[in-house]
């Protein structure tokens, strides 16, 4: 008695046109995986051609009317700019005009200090030796009716101090320009000296004084116009009062011309 087996399925024999649709059905589906995988494809880079169409639009509507740089805008910055740099110029010519203008104060202050201190050094240096070369430096240190003084008494006031053989020497001890009016070339200055007066009998005088003078602008620069002593206590204007007639009395203890 033979012994039972269980049934496994026994291969069989496939039909060849059975086996051509098998194949014909497998490459269908294959074709339609590809088309479902390529229409997925197509439709994701659709999406993202989709997506970077928005951003550009989004990028194109944010730089419109309150993003984009338009002509009105451009020249409407060119104005304000413009206007900055007007403005800028206009402080830089005012500052620069207005330090030149205090700048050439400065130095026409400088100028007439100088030309007055030496003026006045002049005026009360004389020696009875040399009077002629002393006169003439009196004469080209002042204008107006001062020089006139000197030019018309000089004969006399050569006799007088030869005749009394003095020699004065000054000493500028500090000076201030007390006016100044560089539009109509006026100005005053006190000057403080110490002078020493030598004559033939006895030792050397020797005084402080203050000094007021006047000048006038020339073409040859500024000149005493006149000369006097400063009263101690009193106002520059007072003082100016009283040398107006002083002539050339300067306080060397020489005579003056005319006297």
């Amino acid at each position: 008695m033979r012994a039972s087996t269980p049934d496994t399925p026994s291969a069989r024999p496939q039909d060849p046109d059975e086996a051509a649709r098998e194949d014909g059905e497998d490459r269908d589906d294959r074709e339609d995986r590809n088309d479902r995988e390529g229409r997925e494809g197509r439709e994701v880079t659709a999406d993202g051609q989709e997506g970077r169409e928005d951003t550009a639009a989004g990028t194109e509507h944010r730089g419109g009317p309150l993003g984009r740089v338009t002509p009105l805008v451009l020249a409407a910055l060119a104005l304000v700019v413009a206007a900055a740099v007007a403005a800028a110029w206009g402080g830089w010519a005012w500052y620069s005009a207005a330090h030149d203008d205090d700048a050439a104060f400065a130095r026409a202050r400088d100028t007439v200090l100088a030309a007055g201190e030496q003026a006045v050094q002049n005026m009360n240096t004389l020696d009875h030796g040399d009077v002629d070369h002393g006169l003439d430096v009196w004469e080209s240190s002042t204008t107006g009716e001062l020089h006139s003084q000197l030019v018309q008494g000089r004969a006399d006031f050569v006799k007088e101090v030869r005749q009394a053989q003095t020699v004065s020497t000054a000493k500028v001890l500090s000076g201030a320009v007390t006016e100044l009016d560089t539009r109509a070339g006026k100005a005053s200055v006190m000057v403080a000296l110490r002078i020493t007066v030598r004559a033939p009998k006895g030792g050397p005088s020797v005084k402080e004084s203050r000094m007021l003078g006047e000048l006038t602008r020339t073409p040859a620069g500024w000149k005493l116009s006149a000369l006097g002593q400063a009263p101690l206590g009193d106002s520059a204007d007072t003082a100016a009062d009283s040398s107006a007639g002083s002539g050339a009395d300067s306080g060397t203890g020489q005579p003056s011309p005319g006297r």
